[in-house]
């Protein structure tokens, strides 16, 4: 499904106050500096009016749709728009059927605006190719995803990929103080105020979100009490009120999700607990799964520890399993122990390194047969054939080592995975390995 707006089209007065506030011009627009200096690529092509196909990607609320609509308006152009999450490929050919009657009829370029386009598949994606090529529209696409996954290449080649940011809390009292200020499209025609300290704790609230700022101050408005002289002023209480339940923004199995998931694992193998825990109580305070976390937490004390600390592993599959018995909120703090322990312990990648150099050898030398002084011999055909036939027992042999004996392929050197840290307890296995290796 698409829609066509014209440059002179507002939100009706019944429109949420996130959609009235839209800005229309560059100056009430708020964030993204780095988009929009004057010496950036994005500004010099809306101010030369030569504008390029192009993705914005960015969080829910940091303003792509509205930018979208503003390169419409500052460059004179048509404003087209299309949801992914409701067109097809039908919807497309009309949209680019429009864009080419505007353009021969009165020689208007169209903007061509593609909300979540993600959603759209290859063929759908595709289908823009030829359009973008030959210049029918400026293709504009908006996503919370990242494109390198989420787009085709095909259409990434085509296009100039636009990073937006998270807005800062000042970036959102500016837009909240002009909403209460706007008498035309805000809550300025309403009377409604609201203190300093309210407005804060509504940008703060919001986390980056422009949107949900405005839905949250429209919200506290909505049940504000009205004053004897008919006007309202919006408190704190209020505010906590339409707060309560709010979640953090955390997208699960998105960009977001996996740049916490990472932090986390980072802090524990810096050695920083306190960082550790913080992007711990971000994940939980955004919705994680404590489950997803704990199988992280179980990754990280192999991955990172080792055998530099092997209670981390038990102390990890412990958390788990207090989770498992207690749930929430109870089990959670099982988990922070183990989070904690794990960024306090010493650290060694040394059994990680040691598995993926043995799983890189077997992938390169085949399917090499057991030697036969190696193989187990149940019956007496198999020992007729020699199977486990010179094969030394270790427990019989001086200092428990049967010196010279092989336990790789045959025709294949002995390889050499696992080197130990000079940290933990590998410490204390690497002198031990060292004086085996020397004896054999």
């Amino acid at each position: 499904m698409s829609e066509q707006f014209s440059l002179l089209d507002a939100a009706a007065p019944t429109a949420p106050l996130a959609d009235r506030m839209r800005p229309t011009s560059l100056e009430e627009f708020a964030g993204q500096s780095h988009l929009l200096s004057d010496t950036s690529t994005l500004r010099r092509a809306i101010d030369s009016q030569q504008l390029h196909s192009m993705i914005f990607w960015g969080p829910p609320g940091t303003g792509k749709t509205t930018l979208a609509r503003m390169l419409a308006i500052q460059c004179d152009a048509s404003f087209l728009s299309l949801s992914a999450v409701l067109a097809g490929v039908k919807d497309i050919r009309e949209a680019v059927a429009t864009a080419r009657e505007s353009f021969q009829a009165s020689g208007v370029r169209t903007v061509l605006f593609v909300d979540e386009v993600h959603r759209f598949n290859k063929a759908q994606q595709d289908a823009f190719l030829p359009h973008i090529e030959d210049g029918t529209f400026y293709f504009v696409g908006a996503t919370t995803e990242n494109p390198s996954f989420a787009l085709n290449n095909a259409l990434l080649s085509r296009v100039r990929v636009y990073v937006l940011k998270q807005l800062e809390a000042p970036d959102i009292e500016k837009i909240l103080r002009r909403a209460l200020a706007n008498c035309e499209k805000g809550l300025g025609a309403f009377s409604i105020s609201a203190e300093e300290n309210v407005i804060t704790q509504l940008a703060i609230a919001a986390n980056g979100d422009a949107r949900r700022s405005l839905v949250l101050l429209e919200l506290a408005a909505d049940i504000s009490d009205e004053q004897p002289d008919g006007t309202r002023s919006i408190t704190q209480a209020h505010v906590a009120e339409v707060t309560r339940d709010s979640l953090r923004y955390f997208d699960k199995g998105g960009d977001i999700f996996y740049e916490q998931i990472s932090a986390l694992h980072k802090a524990v193998r810096g050695s920083n607990p306190d960082g550790a825990l913080y992007w711990f109580c971000r994940m939980l305070d955004g919705g994680c799964d404590p489950h997803y976390i704990a199988r992280r937490v179980v990754r990280m004390a192999s991955e990172d520890i080792g055998n530099a600390d092997p209670r981390a592993l038990h102390l990890a599959l412990d958390a788990w399993n207090v989770f498992e018995r207690l749930g929430s909120p109870e089990g959670e703090l099982a988990i922070a122990q183990a989070v904690l322990y794990l960024a306090s312990t010493a650290k060694s990648n040394a059994a990680y390194r040691a598995y993926g150099a043995a799983a890189s050898y077997v992938q390169t030398t085949g399917n090499l047969e057991v030697p036969e002084h190696l193989r187990n011999a149940p019956t007496g055909f198999m020992k007729d054939l020699g199977y486990g036939k010179e094969y030394r027992y270790d427990h019989d042999e001086t200092d428990g080592l049967a010196k010279g004996q092989t336990y790789f392929p045959d025709g294949v050197d002995e390889q050499l995975f696992y080197e130990p840290v000079d940290r933990g307890l590998e410490k204390q296995i690497a002198e031990k390995l060292a004086s085996i290796r020397a004896r054999k």
